[in-house]
């Protein structure tokens, strides 16, 4: 495409499947890409008013020197443009995967905070930045995924990451931006040849560009075709089966995704994570990951950014990377419900079976685990450790901590509606004033992850 083909009109393909959510939330770096795609959107909402109202947000990294004018510039525009301005500001934490990527992630986890269900998150990359992309990870080993680089489209978060510049390079870009006179600022660190994408783009692209004049358009062209070979090989391999435990916890499992090699074990859990919205990491941890599987460790985890696969009995199952936190002790009451961090209690009339007789107006209190609980399980001699119960009924680590505990006074009555304690208040065959612990565990969905080489 030329210079000339840039406008709006070019836009409606890519954007009118997204015309139906509630918000477009615009990258905006206050630079010539971003700032061109920002202008682009507001032509685009004048000429289809229908299409979702506009947010643009520039995220401040505390990194440079002109941040504070940047910010300024940024407001300036925006209220001429009359678009809607968030300018969150990060702190970008070391994560020793470089300063790129740690200011990608604080980047991306700002531009995700707050969103709906349903929002489209709108990036300026284009087709330059894709051939970098292809060359830097063709640079780094990546495999048939990598190399694939920077998806049209992705989830993000609650909603979804859209590229509609990719088709364009950067000489089109500089040309609407002088028939529109827009003005932007230039990141001084764009010269730091330090990094790894400036080194690229200033010395070596150039350098490629003087011997083979076509060496963006080819890169990009290659990088669809793995994406076409990809997902042909995807077609051919038969989807894994889903194993579900006895808390919901959603997994695969561990026989059937190692029967075959791991060539093809990669590529049906890369398919697994996608269809999920989940981005999938880089092929070296993977296969790290299905090598340890054959092993004999049983804590074997691969962490993806917000997500995290963790093997336990027979299955790998897909959890969140950061966990609900037990929360403080709390009260229940017979007939209600409960919320807690990773799910819900309540009490429920028991007519038959076991249960809890409870005297009017006695209220149970809730706790976690402390270390040294013991229970007299009904129908069995001596008390049991719940640390011993808990390992032979198969409950999963990340359970063991976030069950809850039915306390009445000091005596322990119950534990979630796993077991009841042989108590004070024990009832073997219910009745009236017999009531029964009914958890209902949950954990948060993982989202796509923020991993350092995810875009």
């Amino acid at each position: 495409m030329g210079p000339a083909d840039l406008d709006y009109t070019a836009l409606i393909p890519l954007l009118a499947p997204h015309e139906g959510a509630p918000r477009w939330r615009v990258a905006w770096s206050g630079g010539l890409d971003s700032t061109v795609l920002l202008h682009l959107l507001t032509v685009y909402r004048q000429q289809r008013p229908l299409a979702p109202p506009l947010l643009a947000i520039h995220v401040n990294h505390q990194l440079q020197a002109d941040a504070a004018d940047w910010a300024a510039h940024c407001g300036e525009l925006a209220r001429s443009l009359g678009v809607p301005l968030r300018q969150p500001t990060v702190s970008v934490s070391s994560s020793g995967a470089g300063l790129e990527a740690d200011a990608r992630h604080a980047r991306y986890a700002a531009l995700e905070a707050g969103m709906a269900p349903g929002e489209v998150v709108l990036f300026a990359h284009h087709r330059d930045d894709q051939a970098e992309t292809v060359m830097l990870r063709l640079l780094r080993g990546s495999g048939l995924a990598g190399l694939q680089g920077m998806p049209r489209q992705r989830a993000m978060g609650r909603g979804t990451l859209v590229r509609p510049l990719l088709p364009w390079g950067r000489t089109a870009l500089e040309a609407y931006a002088r028939r529109h006179r827009l003005t932007w600022v230039e990141d001084s660190s764009n010269s730091d040849l330090r990094q790894d994408r400036n080194f690229l783009r200033q010395q070596v692209m150039p350098l490629l560009a003087s011997r083979w004049p076509d060496s963006v358009a080819s890169l990009v062209r290659a990088a669809g075709h793995l994406e076409d070979a990809d997902r042909a090989l995807e077609s051919l391999l038969p989807p894994l089966p889903l194993w579900i435990n006895r808390f919901g916890d959603v997994g695969l499992s561990l026989d059937t995704l190692l029967a075959a090699e791991d060539a093809v074990a990669s590529l049906q859990l890369r398919r697994w994570l996608r269809d999920r919205g989940l981005l999938v990491p880089e092929s070296r941890p993977l296969k790290e990951f299905l090598r340890q599987l054959r092993g004999d460790g049983n804590r074997v985890r691969l962490c993806g950014g917000a997500w995290v696969l963790e093997r336990f009995a027979g299955a790998v199952f897909l959890l969140p990377a950061t966990l609900p936190e037990c929360g403080p002790p709390a009260t229940l009451v017979p007939g209600t419900r409960v919320a807690l961090p990773a799910g819900s209690l309540a009490l429920e009339p028991a007519a038959e079976g076991p249960a809890l007789r409870l005297e009017a107006g006695e209220v149970l209190r809730l706790h976690w685990r402390r270390g040294g609980e013991r229970l007299l399980l009904p129908g069995r001699a001596g008390h049991r450790r719940l640390k011993t119960l808990l390992q032979d009924a198969g409950v999963p680590p990340w359970w063991r901590q976030r069950l809850p505990l039915l306390y009445l006074g000091d005596e322990l009555l119950a534990v979630g509606d796993l077991w009841l304690s042989q108590s004070s208040r024990y009832c073997a065959r219910g009745g009236e004033g017999c009531w029964r612990p009914r958890w209902t565990p949950a954990l948060a969905t993982p989202k796509g992850p923020l991993s350092p080489h995810a875009d």
